[in-house]
């Protein structure tokens, strides 16, 4: 099955945007309307050194599949030419104006997409296209599949380190195990993606974040092993400066789905370091409890029920749900 052809129009100041242009003949036999099943996105930024073998080793992957494909590069803002190369490559092109963020080309392919899965993977050549059937695969159990880095994985040692503690956190957070928050390659259907895009941020932390709705939404996640190799060209991830940014990430998904799992030990280890330390003084300071303690107390108080607020709140978006078909034809048989 070769991929979906496409169509290029020109729009202002000689810009080229690629439009997706089904092709009906090579729909498969016996359906009458052309679908297409699976979107590829690509976000790219000065990438022009590796882009064109990516894009022609996912079309090889994907053309030995039963499916109709696209792929889609967004260019974020770059300045060579990996525009060009990928266009030349047979992808369509998507590009930004200038750097906006890797998060934001994202969020750009999402929205552009046109297949009912959306796979997502690096244009710096350390994801295999050859795992792709494998993250595929999980996609008829499973709401997103993700390619779960392994320990021969061609990885610095730091990153491999923080990598350990940001999935420590995440599986503390989500109640249940979480293999690699970090990882960029991944699928998951169109709908899910599009339902959680506008949380996504604009850097490197979406990974993070989508990771962590889909679990604390109920969404079902499935990991895949993979291995990497060392990306082309210079990485564009910064350890302090993205580091930092993922643990804020990982508090804020986890206080927008799931408050109480950041307000309870807050409030908690302030309750307990305020009584103790009343304790303290008391019976070995042999003085009063003092406000100290009975202030940490007080706020320990506010803490939780703040929690207890956020947690209300937080479910209000759970309860935005459409009705079950088995009550939608209750409600039908009831004359409602």
């Amino acid at each position: 099955m070769s991929r979906a052809c496409f169509l290029s129009r020109s729009v202002s100041q000689g810009e080229h945007i690629m439009v997706n242009e089904p092709d009906f003949t090579e729909s498969k036999v016996g359906k009458t309307d052309f679908t297409l099943e699976v979107s590829i996105i690509i976000p790219v930024y000065r990438e022009a050194e590796g882009i064109t073998a990516v894009v022609e080793r996912v079309g090889q992957v994907m053309d030995g599949l039963d499916r109709n494909y696209e792929i889609i590069v967004v260019d974020d803002g770059s300045d060579d030419e990996t525009a060009k190369k990928a266009k030349e490559a047979g992808a369509r092109v998507i590009s930004h104006p200038y750097n906006i963020g890797n998060g934001a080309a994202i969020k750009t392919g999402i929205r552009e997409a046109h297949g009912e899965t959306l796979v997502m993977l690096d244009g710096d050549g350390q994801h295999a296209p050859e795992d792709i059937p494998r993250l595929l695969e999980k996609m008829d159990a499973y709401d997103m599949a993700v390619g779960a880095r392994t320990g021969d994985s061609e990885t610095s040692f730091h990153r491999t380190m923080a990598n350990r503690i940001y999935n420590w956190f995440a599986t503390y957070m989500c109640k249940r195990r979480i293999e690699d928050l970090t990882s960029g390659f991944r699928a998951v259907k169109a709908e899910i993606a599009r339902q959680f895009v506008s949380l996504l941020p604009n850097t490197f932390s979406y990974p993070t974040t989508l990771t962590m709705a889909v679990v604390r939404s109920g969404y079902s996640l499935a990991y895949v092993p993979i291995k990497t190799t060392r990306r082309v060209g210079k990485s564009k991830i910064k350890l302090i400066r993205d580091g930092s940014r993922f643990f804020l990430i990982i508090i804020k998904i986890a206080t927008l789905f799931s408050p109480m799992r950041v307000f309870l030990p807050v409030s908690t280890t302030m309750f307990l370091v305020g009584i103790s330390y009343g304790l303290f003084k008391i019976f070995v300071l042999r003085g009063r409890y003092g406000p100290t303690s009975a202030m940490l107390m007080t706020v320990a108080v506010v803490v939780f029920m703040v929690g207890l607020v956020s947690e209300q709140v937080a479910q209000l978006r759970f309860d935005r749900v459409e009705p079950h078909a088995d009550r939608t034809e209750f409600q039908k048989s009831s004359g409602e």
